[in-house]
């Protein structure tokens, strides 16, 4: 089985792409396994800042990486939080933080307005020097909630309103999540990328 290292140390994350991985032959190690201090995401877009924490984790463990960059959109707030989507309330904030600001952006924001989408960019580098990273890009339509609603997910999922579920993302079960998110589906396409490569 081969190895890949993961830049991201978030768990849930590790876990539902360790999932998705393993039945093709692939074993996903999270970068702290090495100790890897996190990127600078210092690009302006989801897929340069998915190219800087991959390369990182090459650079650090001598292995190929997988990286995601992702982010909410809010036509309203003219796609923001977007790059900025886990650190909007400031580089302390908690998802808490980062829903009680948004809410508050929207607050007075009709109904019919509140159009949002998540992205999510998935990139693989072979080594730190590859010049031909495999990038592959996923989006997920909704809207935003007045209110909170569910208990699973994290970041924006309680106030991320899926029409064709009738629910919020923090409402889903987690196998309906990763078929039909952002995420799931990016992931699923740089999987085909990289079987065909």
């Amino acid at each position: 089985m081969s190895r890949i290292v993961f830049a991201s140390n978030n768990p849930g994350k590790v876990r539902e792409i360790g999932a998705l991985l393993a039945p093709v032959g692939i074993e996903l190690v999270p970068q702290s396994d090495y100790l890897v201090p996190a990127a600078e995401e210092t690009g302006l877009t989801f897929v340069e800042n998915a190219i800087l924490k991959a390369r990182n984790a090459c650079e650090h463990t001598g292995l190929p990486a997988i990286a995601d960059d992702s982010g909410l959109e809010v036509d309203a707030l003219d796609g923001e939080p977007g790059i900025h989507s886990a650190r909007y309330a400031g580089a302390d904030a908690d998802d808490a933080d980062n829903l009680a600001l948004l809410l508050a952006e929207l607050a007075t924001v009709a109904e019919s307005e509140r159009t949002a989408r998540f992205h999510c960019v998935m990139v693989h580098l072979r080594d730190a020097a590859d010049p031909t990273p495999r990038i592959c890009h996923a989006s997920w339509e909704g809207r935003i909630l007045e209110q909170p609603r569910g208990e699973g997910g994290f970041g924006y999922d309680p106030v991320f309103w899926v029409p064709d579920q009738l629910c919020s993302a923090a409402e889903l079960l987690p196998e309906v999540k990763n078929r039909i998110s952002h995420r799931g589906r990016a992931l699923r396409a740089l999987l085909q990328e990289l079987a065909e490569r």
